[in-house]
């Protein structure tokens, strides 16, 4: 219903704005927009990890290393470190989590139900250097916005060669994806009130560890 919803109010922005020829015409100006920023990254590969690493630890993320063979040791040394008891966990993750820890797997959870895990543990479609940006999807091992959202702690496993430098650099990467809900994590969720006062976990969770996957090889 709700994408129904969706289709029906653009419907009405498409005819208000003149239709069909609009937006072509709209859509050609765009192309045609002079594009002279910087778009490629240009440090070699170790400092380019390097400089996504200083952006994590600027934002008071943790930032664990491993290779393929000592992945789940790493997620494990997250979820402990921050006292994690429930873990969630979206379909399709191929890693799992400590048995100790009880193993929650989302499927349409809703959000109170979310609310009573201490941490998830997804993958991600892409991550920015320049930035320190974590971009997830709806697929596979990502799960829902929601259940990125809500519980209080995220582990997020990022593949050295997921990590782009410049912000262009990934949205060439998503240009296939385009209609996917898509989410920019950049470190822990906080915010400051007019006093400056730093709070975290207002809009997501308030601790972001990265679990930072290195190449076979």
């Amino acid at each position: 219903m709700s994408a129904n919803a969706r289709t029906a109010v653009l419907e009405r922005v498409r005819a208000a704005k003149g239709g069909a020829a609009e937006l072509a015409k709209a859509a050609s100006a765009w192309g045609l927009l002079p594009r002279a920023y910087h778009r490629d990254g240009d440090l070699q590969r170790t400092a380019m990890l390097e400089r996504f690493i200083d952006r994590l630890h600027d934002y008071d993320a943790h930032v664990e290393f491993c290779d393929d063979a000592g992945l789940a040791g790493a997620i494990a040394r997250a979820l402990y470190a921050c006292g994690a008891k429930r873990v969630l966990v979206p379909v399709g993750l191929d890693v799992g989590c400590p048995e100790e820890l009880e193993r929650v797997e989302d499927a349409a959870l809703r959000v109170s139900e979310l609310d009573r895990v201490d941490a998830v543990v997804t993958r991600c479609t892409v991550a920015i250097a320049e930035t320190g940006t974590l971009v997830l999807q709806t697929v596979p091992g990502q799960g829902r916005r929601a259940a990125t959202l809500v519980p209080d702690i995220h582990v997020c496993i990022v593949r050295e060669r997921d990590v782009v430098m410049t912000v262009p650099e990934a949205f060439n990467r998503l240009a296939l994806t385009t209609t996917l809900p898509t989410t920019f994590v950049s470190g822990p969720s906080a915010t400051a009130d007019i006093e400056m006062t730093r709070i975290k976990g207002v809009h997501g969770p308030r601790t972001l560890y990265v679990v930072l996957e290195a190449e076979a090889g």
